[in-house]
């Protein structure tokens, strides 16, 4: 495994855990301190908080995670392919 493959993976691991806190919200009552929320959160913000920036929401649905997490699968794609020349 060449290492634009392992990145393309690490890119769309990246797209599941972006996923989990989307579907995260759905949960009622969760706990906003429990230490998986808070891992979620640190890790998924950085890259979600500028996307919400440059896509305001739609009525009160964040569209954000589903463009990042569209984008994300086009980079991984692009590394995949590349490394495998």
């Amino acid at each position: 495994m060449g290492l634009f493959q392992l990145l393309g993976m690490l890119v769309d691991l990246y797209s599941f855990v972006i996923l989990a806190r989307v579907l995260m919200t759905w949960v009622p009552n969760l706990d906003p301190d429990n230490p998986i929320v808070q891992f979620l959160l640190r890790i998924t913000e950085p890259v979600l908080e500028p996307a919400r920036r440059l896509i305001p929401p739609i009525g009160m649905v964040d569209i954000s995670p589903i463009v990042v997490m569209i984008a994300l699968r086009f980079l991984a794609t692009a590394l995949m392919r590349s490394g495998g020349f």
